[in-house]
């Protein structure tokens, strides 16, 4: 994190601990007594989760949430936040970096010259851009600024994306013209350039397989600057050597968990791959923005107890029933409510008090996650008088 966000902190009355270097075996121990994690590619386990007594929040600076085991932040009520679409321009730069170094050979140009070759005649051979259909698998904030980049290029782009599929989004409603595809499969089978923008998750984990691979066309360009779980590198791998396909790559599955270390992968070294050291979202621009992202979400979790992107709530409780209570705005009243309900053996999942002007009455909305009997909503009406109306919603 820049210095100015770290300043930014400190104003907060927020006692900063700095420690780059921590690693997945080494974080846990240093958890104690921290409420506040932020962490940008440093795997936080289970263990370290379970580890941190005080923690309350975990923010990712940046967009994927993979290397946080969100499962058991949420199983001890610990919030995770992350930083979305602020790297997103820094990894469509990258991406259109390689489809342009591919194209021209730009790293075979360079090691060439350098080691006092001049060879012309080899590095005037190149498609160009223009006119190539590209096709991105995923649409989401990457995906669109790798899409408006192409499309400055005078080139056509092909998406595969969820949010088209299944009618949550309209391409006509998109600032430039998309062609649409219906699976995966049809993107490398009609695109001379194929580039991955697929979030990680248990859905999208190996969803580039052996099948989508086999329908790139030979001497096509592929891509990838999201993770390299999403594709079959194996099959990838083949592709390469049999169909010619000129690749390039910003992730890899043996990465090293430090910012420096040996790293040996056979796919790295074929002659047709450029790879890169999972640099995508690190530019000062991307860095400074998600600097001040992560300030914002920190900030609002102390100032305002509310977490701005927070990735682990429920989308959907158990609760089937609502209980509005309107009562006097006094002390006791909703724990002689919730008194009663726990005696019913009701689970409240969520609970809003409505306060009205003057402080002298409130609404309280009770979200439970079964219905209190006939006998049980007696005892609570009865059972106090400051209690002026209540009843039961089915939600």
């Amino acid at each position: 994190m820049d210095l100015t966000a770290l300043e930014e902190l400190k104003v907060l009355g927020i006692e900063i601990i700095s420690r780059p270097e921590l690693t997945k075996e080494t974080l846990p121990s240093a958890l104690e007594g921290v409420g506040i994690l932020v962490v940008r590619s440093t795997e936080v386990t289970g263990e370290a989760i379970f580890a941190g007594k005080q923690l309350n929040l975990i923010v990712r600076a940046g967009a994927g949430v993979n290397t946080i085991d969100v499962a058991a932040a949420s199983a001890r009520g610990i919030y995770v936040a992350n930083c979305p679409g602020k790297n997103a321009i820094a990894v469509a730069e990258l991406t259109l970096a390689l489809i342009l170094a591919l194209d021209r050979r730009v790293a075979d140009n360079v090691i060439e010259l350098r080691a006092g070759t001049w060879n012309k005649k080899e590095y005037s051979k190149a498609k160009g851009l223009f006119g190539r259909t590209i096709g991105l698998l995923g649409y989401g904030n990457i995906g669109q600024e790798v899409a408006r980049r192409a499309h400055a290029f005078g080139m056509p782009v092909l998406v595969w994306s969820r949010r088209f599929n299944t009618g949550k989004a309209d391409a006509a409603d998109e600032p430039i013209p998309l062609l649409l595809a219906a699976t995966p499969e049809e993107v490398a089978e009609r695109s001379e350039i194929v580039s991955v923008h697929l979030a990680l998750s248990n859905e999208t984990r190996g969803l580039v397989s052996r099948s989508v691979i086999g329908k790139l066309k030979p001497g096509s360009y592929f891509i990838n600057t999201a993770r390299a779980e999403v594709v079959d590198y194996a099959a990838l791998e083949s592709a390469i050597r049999e169909k010619n396909i000129r690749v390039g790559l910003d992730v890899f599955a043996g990465e090293p968990t430090g910012a420096v270390g040996e790293f040996k992968e056979a796919i790295a070294s074929l002659a047709n791959v450029y790879g890169t050291h999972h640099i995508g979202a690190s530019t000062d621009q991307a860095q400074e923005a998600i600097a001040a992202e992560t300030v914002r979400i920190v900030r609002s979790y102390k100032e305002t107890g509310k977490v701005p992107n927070v990735v682990n709530l429920a989308k959907k409780t158990p609760a089937t029933h609502m209980l509005v209570v309107r009562h006097r705005d006094r002390p006791g009243v909703l724990a002689h409510v919730f008194d009663h309900l726990r005696s019913g053996n009701l689970n409240v999942q969520e609970t809003e008090n409505i306060i009205f002007e003057g402080a002298q009455a409130a609404v309280a909305r009770i979200n439970l996650d079964g219905p209190p009997t006939d006998a049980l909503l007696r005892k609570i009406q009865d059972g106090s008088t400051d209690i002026l109306d209540l009843h039961l919603v089915t939600i």
